[in-house]
């Protein structure tokens, strides 16, 4: 069983919107932050958005005012909300978990849900 798992992901027109969902299980503990990175062919993965257990959210410029991350840390959910997407939005979508408890830190990535915009 994957401890984060994305969906979501899929096929839209330039311009259309999609909603991812990530859910981490509920055997990964005291989650601090939440966030979405991108992968494209070619390219290094890069950040998208992050958000803090205190709802702190960061945005990569290309993605401002057109992509809304948000989170359900009843549920160790997180989402981002995706409009006016642009062939370029096009990658694979990775979220990311941040535990920290006391000295104790460490990552979690899910595996990836595919982004394909067309133009």
């Amino acid at each position: 069983q994957a401890l984060l798992v994305e969906s979501g992901g899929g096929l839209v027109q330039a311009g259309g919107s999609l909603r991812l969902h990530c859910t981490a299980s509920s055997n990964i503990k005291y989650i601090k932050s939440m966030g979405w990175y991108r992968q494209a062919p070619g390219n290094q993965r890069e950040l998208v958005a992050t958000i803090t257990d205190g709802g702190s959210a960061k945005y990569a410029d290309s993605v401002k005012g057109r992509f809304t991350i948000s989170r359900d840390s009843g549920e160790n959910a997180v989402y981002l909300q995706m409009n006016n997407l642009k062939p370029e939005d096009t990658a694979g979508y990775y979220c990311k978990a941040g535990v920290s408890y006391v000295s104790d830190e460490q990552d979690y990535w899910g595996q990836g849900t595919k982004v394909t915009v067309a133009s």
